[in-house]
């Protein structure tokens, strides 16, 4: 595994996370960002991961390995998730200036999408799992991958609302812009971190490609299911219908954003 390999993975995990702070950069032009917007763009992210999950992950974990190994490693990304909820969750956290309640919602708001965002950066590493081996994207010398070039568009496209999520209460509590697009690039820090562990990991055994493409997949399938949906419908609970149309349209732009940069990608 070369060196300027792991620097172009990096490098992707870092544009990912940067791009989640300009879901921050409404607040630099409005004072508010409508229920109806909001639910659309997390539909638009849910859509996004549930395509690349089911069409990128699963469909290559197949052609590399089973379905025993990728149903393996599926059940074994839902459970980390799982896992990290409940670790974010069960933390007391102290307050500080932000009155107690407010704090603690912000905190996990933030610290829910930095854990989240790992196993983004997870599956961002394991798509590059053939890099400089197959692709007819050339980068740096080295061919990338066709499913690496999806996978961070499509991490990318979606962490625009979850930088939105981290600016909404941030904003609510009086915080600088310039703060709030911090707090949003923090969260997402994670996310070359991951990419190059499972980069690493993937390239040295590679035995292990099929349980890494179920285990990114199951990890992102979990938080459309479990987080992005329900945050969404939490947003839309006042609008007509509970917000569902909302959610339904933003799923279908998501799902055809991401059906051309599959094709353009093969």
């Amino acid at each position: 595994m070369a060196i300027e390999g792991l620097g172009l993975v990096l490098a992707a995990g870092i544009f990912t996370a940067v791009v989640c702070g300009l879901g921050t950069l409404p607040f630099f032009f409005v004072d508010d960002i409508s229920d109806r917007v909001t639910v659309v763009l997390w539909g638009l992210a849910g859509g996004i991961m549930l395509f690349a999950s089911l069409f990128g992950f699963v469909i290559e974990g197949l052609e590399e390995g089973t379905l025993s190994q990728v149903g393996t490693g599926l059940l074994v990304g839902i459970g980390l998730v799982i896992v990290a909820d409940r670790l974010i969750s069960d933390y007391e956290f102290e307050p500080r200036e932000i009155p107690d309640a407010d704090f603690r919602k912000l905190v996990l708001i933030v610290g829910i999408l930095t854990v989240h965002s790992f196993p983004e950066g997870v599956a961002l590493g394991v798509a590059f799992a053939d890099l400089g081996v197959d692709g007819d994207l050339v980068v740096a010398g080295l061919a990338v991958p066709a499913l690496a070039v999806f996978i961070t568009v499509a991490i990318s496209i979606q962490n625009i609302p979850e930088g939105l999520a981290v600016a909404i209460p941030l904003h609510t509590y009086g915080l600088p812009n310039w703060k709030i697009f911090g707090w949003a690039v923090f969260s997402s820090i994670p996310q070359p971190i991951g990419a190059g562990i499972a980069f690493v990991f993937v390239s040295v055994a590679r035995e292990f490609l099929p349980f890494g493409f179920g285990f990114a997949a199951g990890a992102m399938i979990y938080l459309v299911l479990h987080d992005i949906f329900p945050e969404a419908l939490e947003h839309g609970a006042d609008l007509r219908g509970g917000g569902r149309r909302e959610l339904v349209v933003g799923v279908a732009l998501g799902v055809a954003i991401m059906i051309p940069v599959m094709l353009l990608t093969e």
